[in-house]
């Protein structure tokens, strides 16, 4: 082959050769230059940060059971002081705390007693009607004549209980005597006086202290 022909198809291979290396060059390139590269976030639920438990009064929480243990050390020491006492049954501390109580509301009331009038009958004996006029609270009451128990510590309700009482010849003293005053005070009762055939002698209220009498004279003249 002569030599120039040898250079022209070296020439020509070389050439080839280059084209071919710049495409393939120019391709990674483009590959290269068009690969985007991009950060996908991943989708979650928000972690919040946890919250801490406070009353409006960042203190009240502490103060307010600073203040029960104080109430239940008072507490536990008056029961103590009452235990001392020789009152040892929760029964007999509850007895004490309302007889303190019951103290406090007698105190109100002035021990005054209570004229309900002067009646006549000929009657062997009379029968007393009476009630709690106001609201049913406990109140206790013993009847007596000339000064002599004949009906013990009844308990009034809201409906009436009727009390046969025999009369003696001449003055006879009847009194109600109030033995306490239930839980809210004075005793009250609403009553009403018969006498054996029906007719109302007498019908009346009183409000008293506990002690207090209210007291009527009736006189029987055969």
């Amino acid at each position: 082959m002569p030599k120039k022909t040898y250079y022209i198809c070296f020439f020509v291979c070389f050439l080839c050769s280059f084209a071919i290396s710049a495409q393939i060059d120019e391709s990674k390139g483009e590959i290269k230059k068009g690969v985007k590269k991009s950060i996908t976030a991943v989708s979650g639920k928000e972690v919040k940060k946890p919250t801490v438990l406070e009353s409006k009064d960042k203190k009240s929480g502490f103060k307010n059971a600073y203040d029960k243990s104080q109430q239940e050390k008072e507490k536990k020491q008056r029961e103590k002081d009452l235990e001392e006492k020789g009152i040892l049954s929760k029964a007999k501390i509850a007895e004490e705390r309302f007889l303190n109580s019951y103290t406090k509301i007698n105190a109100r009331y002035s021990k005054i007693d209570q004229d309900l009038g002067s009646f006549r009958t000929q009657s062997k004996n009379i029968k007393i009607v009476c009630r709690d006029f106001q609201y049913p609270d406990g109140d206790r009451v013993t009847i007596l004549v000339n000064n002599i128990p004949v009906v013990y510590n009844i308990t009034l309700r809201r409906a009436y209980q009727v009390f046969t009482i025999p009369l003696q010849k001449g003055i006879n003293k009847i009194a109600f005597k109030a033995l306490n005053q239930g839980t809210s005070g004075p005793n009250t009762a609403g009553f009403k006086v018969y006498d054996e055939s029906g007719n109302l002698i007498s019908s009346n209220e009183w409000n008293l202290a506990t002690g207090a009498k209210a007291t009527l004279l009736i006189a029987k003249d055969k």
